[in-house]
């Protein structure tokens, strides 16, 4: 898919216009203070305060727009007034585990709760499907504590296969890692 295409416009529940499209390299310094503001909050990522360098997320979307070039990832990002609210992608793991793509989604504070995630999420799956050849498999990871992800997740057919428990550290407190997978 070529950098910048767009592939859905439409509306939040509370009426915010939304559009979701592929990465380009213009999107570099908006994509960097995206993920510094979620690090900040410590929500449901990996990242729990550390700030990440311009340096760092060049190379983070540099290697993002190469393999969705090569057909091995799929990336969309939702605007709202110009802004970066949102954040998913499926890269396709290789060798002889190159028919699963792992899942990852984020969401600004403010569009969660506002059908954005529900609607990236179906988008994603539907460019991978179209796009990542040999795709049978999408696996996601999460915390154990996070239960509307997991809600949104279940409704959208994933199913867990595994539970590493006390396997991610959460504002300073153990919790669960679910592991979970769709057939597609």
């Amino acid at each position: 898919m070529k950098p910048g295409t767009i592939v859905y416009t439409g509306k939040s529940k509370s009426g915010k216009e939304i559009i979701f499209r592929y990465p380009t390299e213009n999107d570099l310094h908006m994509l960097r203070d995206y993920i510094n503001t979620l690090s900040k909050e410590k929500t449901f990522i990996i990242f729990q305060g550390e700030q990440v360098s311009l340096e760092e997320e060049k190379k983070y979307l540099d290697s993002q727009l190469k393999a969705i070039a090569e057909e091995k990832s799929v990336q969309l990002l939702a605007f709202s007034e110009g802004r970066l609210v949102g954040n998913t992608q499926i890269g396709l793991q290789s060798k002889a585990i190159k028919h699963i793509g792992v899942f990852g989604i984020s969401l600004a504070k403010e569009f969660r709760g506002e059908g954005v995630g529900t609607l990236l999420m179906e988008k994603i799956v539907k460019e991978a499907k179209k796009n990542l050849k040999g795709l049978k498999i999408i696996t996601l990871e999460c915390f154990g504590n996070n239960e509307i992800a997991r809600k949104l997740y279940g409704k959208m057919g994933f199913r867990t296969f595994g539970n590493l428990p006390k396997g991610i550290i959460y504002r300073d407190t153990p919790v669960d890692h679910i592991y979970m997978f769709k057939e597609v």
